[in-house]
């Protein structure tokens, strides 16, 4: 029994050791090689995140500058994309468009995520009256669809970038609730909690140690899905002149002022921004998918 034991720690010791030893860009190489399509949509993400940052360095030109020269001008070679009515070079207005769908997307979830996630785990927990009104309250949100919910309350604001940040924000609160709520009375049952309860741990102690680490991957999996759907949501409200603002540069206002007016002449206005959003929402959904095939635990004994 005792060599046994041996053989055992010395396995575990060793497995341990290259372990250790392994180089840094053994999980990247990793994930790449069995999740392509997620790496792909990690490569996107990452370029979307790169030309937003670096928006003011990596332009050719300033996005609000007209050129009354060249308005209307076709991609060349020096307008890549070609300008729009306005003589404005579409390249640098793309790239900084990449900064308001980025700004959005981000800010919606980790808000939507956050606050939805913290009273979607009381709920489950702590049921009671506080659950009865709050569900009620989620149910009167979502019977409506979530783009009308979001141009309700951004025609009841007013229209501006900050009053859609709210509008998708509230779309988001509602769905995370009622799945971490789902998760959560999943989770309560089990043994540990039963457990933490008999020794007189607080209420807070339980959802905060025992039960949220349990129901965060499928979390964090959903946030990385819902940023593609915000994305998607802000440029369908700029689309409609609910969201950013002129002269702010928007992929869904592009779409929807140069985009639907000069369709026929200047068929390059509608098509680089239509691009821009498709490539951003297919890149997040890539990566989601990949995400959810890792950490969600229902799913591992399937890979």
């Amino acid at each position: 029994m005792a060599e046994s034991n041996a053989d055992t720690q010395g396995v575990v010791g060793l497995s341990q050791a290259m372990r250790r030893k392994r180089p840094w860009w053994y999980g990247p190489k990793k994930f790449i090689k069995g999740k392509p399509l997620g790496a792909m949509g990690a490569f996107i993400f990452m370029t979307i995140i790169f030309m937003a940052i670096t928006a003011d360095f990596i332009s050719p030109y300033d996005p609000l500058k007209p050129h009354p020269i060249d308005r209307l001008t076709a991609p060349n070679s020096t307008y890549w994309l070609g300008t729009d009515y306005l003589g404005r070079d579409m390249l640098s207005r793309i790239i900084h468009g990449a900064r308001v769908s980025l700004f959005v997307g981000v800010f919606t979830v980790l808000a939507g995520v956050g606050i939805g996630a913290s009273l979607g785990l009381a709920s489950g927990y702590l049921l009671g009256k506080f659950d009865l009104i709050l569900q009620r309250v989620v149910d009167g949100f979502q019977a409506f669809p979530g783009i009308i919910l979001a141009l309700v309350i951004v025609t009841t604001l007013g229209p501006g970038l900050f009053n859609s940040l709210i509008a998708i924000t509230v779309i988001l609160i509602t769905y995370t609730i009622r799945i971490t709520r789902g998760h959560t009375l999943t989770i309560k049952e089990n043994v540990y909690v039963e457990a933490a309860k008999a020794i007189g741990a607080s209420h807070v102690r339980i959802m905060t140690r025992y039960i949220l680490p349990n129901i965060a991957a499928p979390i964090v999996v959903l946030g990385s899905i819902w940023l593609a759907a915000a994305v998607l949501i802000e440029a369908s409200l700029s689309f409609l002149g609910l969201g950013a603002q002129p002269p702010t540069p928007s992929w869904g206002r592009m779409l929807s002022i140069e985009g639907r007016v000069y369709m026929e002449s200047a068929p390059w206005l509608a098509l680089f921004p239509g691009v821009a959003i498709s490539l951003v929402v297919l890149g997040i959904n890539f990566l989601g998918d990949a995400i959810r095939d890792v950490w969600d635990p229902r799913l591992r004994g399937a890979q």
